[in-house]
């Protein structure tokens, strides 16, 4: 099993575009046998310390395989909806893990 989590850091004003790209791409998690784990966005005051920028939102994510997200970042339709994701994302940061 494959887990991912993502820290996106989105371009101020730029929400609604993002929000419009997440309402494609995540849909599209399960058609690769992937799970959307959790997803939230965090507040100041669920910081107890940081030593890097807070993010907009944390998205923790499995795959049965690597080969299942691969096929997912390649997956057309989703593709044809990157330039939101463009638009919106300022920097994201992925994590791979495995459950230990």
């Amino acid at each position: 099993m494959l887990y991912l989590t993502q820290l996106i850091y989105i371009k101020e004003g730029q929400e609604s575009i993002f929000d419009e790209f997440e309402a494609v791409a995540i849909p599209l998690i399960a058609k690769y046998r992937g799970s959307m784990l959790f997803r939230l966005r965090p507040d100041a005051k669920g910081f107890i310390s940081n030593e890097i920028e807070k993010p907009y939102e944390i998205h923790f994510v499995s795959f049965p395989k690597a080969a299942d997200f691969q096929a997912f970042m390649a997956d057309e339709e989703r593709k044809q909806f990157l330039h939101l994701k463009e638009a919106a994302i300022r920097s994201s940061f992925l994590v791979k893990g495995e459950k230990l």
